[in-house]
């Protein structure tokens, strides 16, 4: 097939639609369950009133904001894929904002921005004797103001939404997993909320701790996720075809549509795994062990190898913490380990070598 060819097969397969939209036809379509900003979102992006008040400042002074992208869903439902935050900044502001709980959250007080320093302390309207509040013409005109909506047709490939959102966000300031979890509430809010669940369970909150920097990334829910991929991975002691990452995310895709996901995501099998950790080594399990003492941060790579062991080989080891530490400790010097771990050796040449090694390590005492 020729380059043009591929061209034209795969544009047929995008349909998409401009339109441009009032602030007040997007509360209505948002009261109206016609639009979907999944909350779960307000976890993973964090904007401080400050952003939120050059938003306001923005719509007020006409500025241009990008466009917001949507998918329009078979029930012909709007699924937002970016924008998030801007929406759900407007639907707060004016009051209408609910949580992943269905619960409304409590407008907060605008700040002063460059252009309206006497924005400070502005609200939609009061709330109680003294607020400073809009007037109903400057209500009015906020929701006369005009957003601009991409809208990709529920004709289109049922890929195309999620290869959007990877694209759209390939630059942010998301960490990996945060995009993944974006990825995963649209595919698969249960799925979404059993990982979530897990990543808080009290033995794998002892036995890994992280810096405040990994805990705000998410990358305690890419350790869940890792902890399942290692443990279903039925590939070759070869190089990965494809970045680590990238890898992940799309096995994160290809489980999160299955009817049968929770067949790979058990959470059972986690929580007896991390409990037998943590009786075994706490927080020191994933910290090198030079033969005396445990020393340096979390490892990855030590990670990768002791659960994709522990895993593999549950049952030989249930019971047995004393017996456990000491395999454990003796991972670091091992050579199943230690030559192919290391800062000389890649994701993605490293994760299947030591899966597969770890699971042999694993299967005697």
């Amino acid at each position: 097939m020729s380059l043009q060819d591929q061209i034209e097969t795969r544009a047929k397969e995008i349909h998409t639609d401009g339109y441009g939209m009032s602030i007040g036809e997007v509360l209505s379509m948002y009261k109206d369950g016609d639009l979907d900003i999944h909350p779960e979102f307000q976890r993973i992006f964090r904007w401080s009133m400050e952003q939120k008040s050059r938003l306001i400042e923005s719509i007020l002074l006409g500025i241009p904001i990008p466009p917001i992208f949507v998918s329009q869903r078979d029930d012909g439902v709007w699924d937002v894929i970016d924008g998030v935050q801007r929406l759900s900044t407007i639907l707060q502001f004016v009051g209408s904002y609910r949580d992943h709980e269905d619960k409304l959250v409590k407008p907060e007080p605008l700040l002063a921005t460059e252009y309206l320093p006497d924005l400070e302390g502005y609200r939609w309207q009061s709330e109680s004797e003294g607020d400073k509040a809009f007037t109903a013409s400057m209500q009015r005109d906020f929701k006369r103001s005009k957003l601009e909506f991409r809208i990709i047709r529920k004709e289109s490939d049922k890929n195309a939404k999620y290869d959007l959102f990877q694209r759209l966000n390939s630059g942010s300031q998301l960490s990996p997993q945060e995009a993944r979890n974006c990825l995963l509430v649209m595919l698969n809010t249960d799925m979404y909320s059993e990982l979530d669940r897990l990543s808080r369970s009290e033995a794998f909150a002892s036995s890994v701790p992280l810096s405040d920097q990994k805990e705000n990334q998410a990358y305690r829910e890419e350790l869940v996720l890792r902890f399942f991929l290692q443990r279903s991975y039925k590939g070759k002691d070869s190089e990965l075809r494809k970045e680590y990452g990238e890898y992940l995310t799309d096995w994160l895709r290809e489980i999160a549509v299955r009817a049968d996901w929770a067949r790979e995501i058990d959470g059972s099998a986690f929580k007896a795994c991390f409990g037998e950790i943590e009786r075994a080594l706490g927080e020191d399990a994933f910290r090198r062990f030079d033969g005396k003492r445990h020393l340096g941060p979390f490892s990855i790579s030590g990670y990768e190898f002791i659960t994709s062991g522990l895993a593999a080989n549950l049952d030989r080891w249930q019971g047995r913490p004393d017996a456990l530490r000491a395999k454990i400790e003796a991972v670091w010097n091992a050579p199943e380990f230690r030559d192919n771990s290391g800062t000389g050796v890649s994701p993605r040449r490293r994760v299947p070598r030591l899966i597969l090694r770890a699971r042999t390590f694993f299967a005697q005492d």
